[in-house]
C-alpha cells in the first residue's frame, strides 16, 4: 500500500506556486542548457539537489512569479493529494515544513515556497531549465522543481520512481533550506569537490534530514499511517541512483573521487537511513568524522 495522506488533512497551497513555463531564452546572461542526453546527465550530476546553481548558471534577479494554475482550487485535502501529483507535492511540502517548524521553533524556521515550473524558470540564483533538476536557491529561499524531473530520474538514472521517491527529493531540498537557516551552508566555502569535501558533507546531511522527516512525517498530521518498507525503498533507490559514483560511471565510464560533489550511492543511502532510523537531526552531523 503506497504512502497515503489523511483524507481530511487540510492542505496549505500558499506554500507552493505553479508558474508554468517561461519559454524563450534566459535573460540576464544565464546559461541556456542543452547538448543532448550526455550533457543533460552531466549537468544534473553537477547540480542535482544542489544548493546554489548560480555558480554555474550565473546570477540574476528572479522573474515575477505569478501563479499560472490555481492550486488552491485543486488541492484542498489529503484526499486530493492522493489523486493528483501537484497536490501530492503540496502535501509533502506542508508536512516537511510542519516538521521543521515544530523542531526548530516558529521563530527560528522561516517557511520556503516550492516553485513548480515547466521547461525554464528565472531565479535569484540565475536562469535554469528542467535539465538542472530540483534545486534550492538560498538567495530567494525557494525550492524549484520541474515535475518532469521524476521521469528523467527513472529513464536516465534507473531509479524505480514512485510517490516516496518524489517525497525524498522534496525533503532533501528542504534540508538545504534548514542548512541555510542554521548557517551550515556557509561552511562549504570553496571546498566544493572531493570525496570528503564540505559540499559532499552538506549533501549527505540533507539526505539525513530527509530521513529524519520521513521518520516523523506521520506526527505532522498529514499522513494516516507510518510509511511502509516499500515507501522507504523508493527513497533509498532514488538516493542510490544519484550517487556520484554511479553517475560518473554512467557518464565517464570511470569513477573519480576527486570530482565528487554529493557522495556515493552507498553514502547517500547510509545517511538517509541514519536520519530515518534515529528520527533525530542530531544524528546528521556529517561535518565531523568519517562519511
Amino acid at each position: 500500500m503506497p504512502m497515503d495522506f489523511r483524507d481530511d488533512a487540510r492542505l496549505d497551497t500558499s506554500q507552493v506556486e505553479d508558474v508554468g513555463g517561461r519559454g524563450g531564452g534566459f535573460p540576464g546572461g544565464g546559461l541556456a542548457i542543452g547538448g543532448g542526453i550526455t550533457g543533460i546527465i552531466a549537468l544534473i550530476a553537477a547540480l542535482l539537489f544542489g544548493v546554489n546553481p548560480g555558480d554555474i548558471l550565473g546570477g540574476g534577479e528572479p522573474a515575477g512569479l505569478a501563479p499560472t494554475s490555481d492550486l488552491s482550487g485543486q488541492c484542498r485535502t489529503g484526499e486530493d493529494a492522493d489523486q493528483s501529483e501537484r497536490c501530492r507535492v503540496v502535501g509533502v511540502v506542508n508536512s516537511v515544513q510542519a516538521y521543521w517548524e515544530e523542531t526548530l521553533g516558529e521563530g527560528a524556521y522561516t517557511p520556503a515556497k516550492t516553485i513548480l515550473f515547466t521547461g525554464a524558470v528565472n531565479t535569484a540564483c540565475g536562469a535554469a531549465d528542467s535539465s538542472v533538476g530540483p534545486f534550492y536557491c538560498p538567495a530567494d529561499q525557494r525550492v524549484y522543481l520541474d515535475l518532469s524531473f521524476f521521469d528523467t530520474l527513472q529513464r536516465q538514472f534507473g531509479a524505480e520512481g514512485g510517490p516516496f521517491a518524489q517525497a525524498y527529493v522534496i525533503a532533501h531540498e528542504y534540508g538545504h533550506h534548514v542548512q541555510n537557516l542554521l548557517g551550515t551552508t556557509g561552511r562549504v566555502g570553496g571546498d566544493r569537490q572531493g570525496a570528503t569535501s564540505a559540499s559532499v558533507r552538506l549533501e549527505l546531511q540533507a539526505d539525513c534530514y530527509a530521513g529524519v522527516w520521513a521518520d516523523n512525517a506521520v506526527k505532522t498530521g498529514f499522513y494516516d499511517r507510518e510509511f511502509t518498507a516499500t515507501d522507504i525503498e523508493q527513497a533509498l533507490n532514488a538516493a542510490a541512483a544519484v550517487g556520484d559514483d554511479r553517475i560518473q560511471r554512467r557518464t565517464r565510464g570511470e569513477i573519480d573521487p576527486d570530482g565528487f560533489t554529493h557522495g556515493t550511492s552507498e553514502q547517500r543511502v547510509k545517511w538517509f537511513k541514519n536520519g530515518y532510523q534515529s528520527g533525530d537531526p542530531r544524528a546528521c552531523d556529517t561535518f565531523s568524522g568519517d562519511l
